[in-house]
Order: C-alpha cells, then sequence, then structure tokens
C-alpha cells in the first residue's frame, strides 16, 4: 500500500486495486471506502503514520458495494465504533441481503473484469446509516452525498463544497486520463451521472481507481463527461 497525500487535511490508500481515501477534522477521521478484506492493517498503520489514532475513526463512507470499496468496513467500524456509511438502494447488497449486482460488460472489459476478481470477497458488513441523494453526512464542513447510479444503483459521489472536493466511487476513473468507469450495470445511467458529478466543478477530484485530480479538475471532468458516449 502507498500512502499519498492529496491535500493537508485528505490522504489516499493506494492499494494494488483500488484505493480509500482519509478526511481529517481535527482529531475525527473520516474514511471513504476501505479497500479489500486484507486492508485493515495497512490503513491503521497509515493513519498511525500521520501522526493520528485509529480511535479517532468517526465514520466509514461506502461509495458502492464491491469489494475492493468495502472489504474492511466491517473491521475498523467494529474496532473503533465508527458509523458505516452507505445509499439505501446499497445497503442491503453490503449487509449480504442481496445478491452483487452483475454488470454489462463491453468487450475490452472482460480482461479487466477476470484480474478484479482476485481481490477476496468481502463478508457481509453492517450498514448503521442509510442516505438518500442529497444527505448531509457529517464531516469536511457540509459533505454531502450525490447519488450516482449506473456503476450500480446505488453508487454515491461525496461532495465537499466548501473544500472543492469530490470523490467519485467507481463511477469516474482517473486511470491515464479522466473517464466513465468500468463494469457498469446501466451505462447510460452511469453516463448521466458522470455529467451530474461534473456538473459540480470541484477543484479536486478523488476517483475510486486512478490518480486524483488536484489542478484543472473541473475542466478534466467537463470534458470528460462531454466526450463520453
Amino acid at each position: 500500500m502507498d500512502l499519498v497525500e492529496v491535500l493537508p487535511r485528505l490522504h489516499m490508500f493506494r492499494f494494488p486495486i483500488g484505493q480509500a481515501y482519509l478526511w481529517r477534522d481535527g482529531t475525527d477521521l473520516t474514511l471513504i471506502d476501505s479497500g479489500n478484506l486484507a486492508s485493515a492493517a495497512e490503513i491503521e498503520e497509515g493513519i498511525r503514520s500521520l501522526g493520528l489514532d485509529p480511535a479517532g475513526l468517526r465514520r466509514i463512507v461506502l461509495t458502492h458495494c464491491h469489494r475492493d470499496h468495502i472489504g474492511s468496513a466491517g473491521e475498523l467500524a467494529g474496532r473503533y465504533g465508527a458509523e458505516v456509511v452507505a445509499h439505501r438502494l446499497e445497503a442491503p447488497v453490503i449487509r449480504g441481503e442481496q445478491p452483487v449486482p452483475e454488470p454489462v460488460l463491453l468487450d475490452w472489459e472482460l480482461p479487466l473484469y477476470e484480474h478484479g476478481l482476485s481481490v477476496p470477497e468481502a463478508p457481509p458488513t453492517p450498514v448503521h446509516r442509510e442516505v438518500e441523494d442529497g444527505a448531509e453526512l457529517g464531516f469536511g464542513d457540509g459533505a454531502y452525498a450525490v447519488h450516482s447510479p449506473g456503476h450500480t444503483d446505488g453508487s454515491i459521489g461525496v461532495h465537499l463544497p466548501r473544500h472543492g472536493v469530490l470523490f467519485t466511487g467507481d463511477a469516474v476513473a482517473g486511470v491515464g486520463q479522466v473517464m466513465l468507469g468500468v463494469f457498469n450495470t446501466d451505462r447510460e445511467r452511469a453516463l448521466a451521472s458522470f455529467r451530474r458529478l461534473a456538473a459540480l466543478a470541484p477543484d479536486t477530484v478523488c476517483f475510486g481507481h486512478g490518480d486524483p485530480v488536484t489542478e484543472g479538475a473541473a475542466a478534466a471532468l467537463k470534458e470528460a463527461a462531454e466526450a463520453a458516449v
């Protein structure tokens, strides 16, 4: 795992597949996604390396139900009493009450998808708070959920308007270039969500896969969303 500073209050945990983010409000910590099943110890170590206490973890916001995003949420929440937050439509899947939805794969996505299945399957994970579009999330001076269906039905972005920061989950990717995320269950809804997220015009955009963009983020999102088909 690599630990990367994105902004003074924001760090990224980069795993072999996917990533998670840590936002700091003083000693109160928020994790956006949680890596895979084996990521908890690395996340704890990363937090401590910043001079912070993992016991300050107050909430874990899950952008969607996939194994490389939710894998360590249950372990970390159980250890530190953190609140696990997800969209209402995604919560039953995260809890293991409904199956993970199958994507409609394009031909070029097939080998990438097979590679992604090497990530350990996530266990059923509690969701303590189910949110809808526009819900205030309790950190970042007014972070809120942006329902972004298409990758999955209950995918969300997380927007911190006072800081100009947007977390897209897998609705948008930044692997080599800003682009529509892969492995979508409904491509047309995913495209609409991409455009909605781009319209937020953030200064910093953080993806589920790919390096964050901290300069020219609004223009990069807008251009990519307009070009996506």
